[in-house]
């Protein structure tokens, strides 16, 4: 049978208090709305029709091709936004899956369960619920004797003893697609003035068809987000799930409740993560590193066998066996290759560092080329901004930067060049030389051989 997706995404979100769209706040490192594409996308090859009203350009923007989007125009009810994308699904499916932006926990293995249990039903749809003390203001599910759905009765509406019904209307359904169009328009007008899906049900009833429901096994995936709170109890349910996977995958948690990877992310086998460590964007992180405590890795790459202490990534690249920190600063553009060591409280931008170079701590490397085995003393900087464009610094193989050395861009230091400490280097220091002083001058050339550090 065919399948199509329809996913809810227009409401207003007034709740949130805020003027970002509410299927834009986001949930581990994405917009909450891309987990409901993502819960759908193995269960059919057509592309989820999604229905959005307020934000409608900004969710379109965030979304991009993984679905096709319609408008509500007036939001006017959960049948009404259905009926909005009649056009782009009817003639398309067998069966229509509904779903909605604002529930990120539902997972894929539910959702295939209740199209599986449609498939068996021989009744116009499926709908999902779960049992729970607590019914958080969702419908109650009255059933027939042989088990079937009756009615699904609003808590507003309910008598004292519907009330007592522990099984509620999780918000998730699989219709049979002819009956579904023919059947939405004869949706009557609530009180409210809104045409509600959950209608539906007495429809099929009165047209003496069965509605089914299937039980949902984790009563986490029902959490809907309506306010900051829900907001914040969604990460909390996300972020455990996410650390649970990397753990059963071979990385290890010193304390995953202080913990925090992005949906994103990727992580290497014997991966140790310390406490109060944030993993974010689409960082990649090796095998058999150690990272934190009271790291922060955004949008970056680290090799194998990395120890990454109290520091912080942004757009970097680290290869293997890379060692920083504590409390070095990576910023956009950095690039350390194997083997480097960067000592505390060390800062690069946009520089490239070479294989086994060491930088001294209190120094800043940006816009900088370093070759290999460069001893990069403590207090060294680069001086690439001169008021008005930034500059290069090209450091060869084999530098030794002295203590304090002010490296004023644009300036080369050749293979084996050496400063001495406190030197202000303002013109290119030749192959196997050193300078010294302010500003700094030649005063020796080593011959081949000798040890320019002696």
């Amino acid at each position: 049978m065919r399948l199509i997706s329809v996913i809810l995404a227009a409401g207003q979100g007034t709740r949130m208090r805020s003027a970002l769209p509410k299927m834009l706040h986001p949930l581990a490192g994405q917009p909450m709305v891309l987990y409901a594409l993502d819960a759908v996308a193995a269960l059919t090859d057509q592309p989820p029709v999604l229905v959005v009203g307020h934000g409608a350009e900004a969710v379109g923007e965030a979304v991009g091709e993984r679905a096709r989007l319609v408008t509500q125009q007036e939001q006017l009810g959960t049948a009404h936004a259905v009926r909005s994308a009649e056009a782009l699904c009817r003639g398309r499916s067998d069966l229509v899956l509904v779903t909605y932006g604002d529930m990120p926990l539902l997972t894929a293995g539910t959702l295939e369960r209740l199209v599986a249990a449609q498939k068996a039903n021989p009744g116009p749809f499926t709908l999902l619920t779960v049992v729970m003390d607590n019914p958080h203001g969702f419908g109650r599910i009255i059933r027939k004797p042989d088990g079937s759905v009756l009615k699904i009765v609003e808590e507003a509406q309910a008598s004292q003893a519907e009330k007592q019904v522990r099984e509620l209307n999780v918000g998730a359904y699989c219709f049979r697609a002819d009956w579904l169009w023919d059947a939405l328009p004869r949706v009557q007008i609530s009180p409210k003035g809104e045409y509600y899906l959950t209608d539906a049900v007495e429809l099929a009833v009165l047209d003496g068809l069965r509605v089914d429901a299937i039980q949902l096994v984790d009563p986490a995936e029902t959490v809907g987000i309506n306010t900051r709170v829900h907001l914040a109890e969604a990460e909390a349910l996300l972020r455990q799930r996410i650390n649970t996977r990397w753990m059963l995958a071979g990385v290890g948690m010193v304390d995953p409740a202080r913990t925090y990877i992005d949906a994103g992310v990727t992580i290497g086998q014997d991966t140790i993560l310390y406490p109060d460590t944030y993993l974010r964007g689409a960082s990649v992180i090796g095998a058999g590193c150690r990272v934190g405590p009271n790291s922060i890795v955004e949008d970056s790459t680290v090799g194998d066998g990395c120890t990454i202490l109290s520091s912080v990534m942004e757009s970097a690249v680290v290869e293997n066996d890379v060692e920083m920190g504590p409390f070095c600063h990576l910023r956009k553009g950095a690039h350390l290759a194997s083997h480097v060591h960067m000592g505390n409280f060390g800062e690069v931008k946009n520089s490239y560092l070479g294989e086994g170079t060491k930088m001294g701590h209190f120094s800043y490397i940006g816009d900088a080329h370093i070759g290999r085995n460069v001893n990069i003393g403590a207090g060294t900087i680069t001086c690439n901004y001169d008021g008005e464009k930034k500059n290069k610094t090209v450091l060869g193989d084999n530098v030794f930067t002295g203590s304090d050395t002010m490296l004023v861009a644009p300036v080369t230091l050749g293979e084996g060049a050496v400063t001495g400490a406190g030197a202000v280097v303002t013109r290119d220091v030749p192959a196997h030389a050193l300078a010294v002083g302010v500003p700094a001058k030649v005063v020796k050339n080593f011959e081949e051989g000798e040890d320019e550090r002696s």
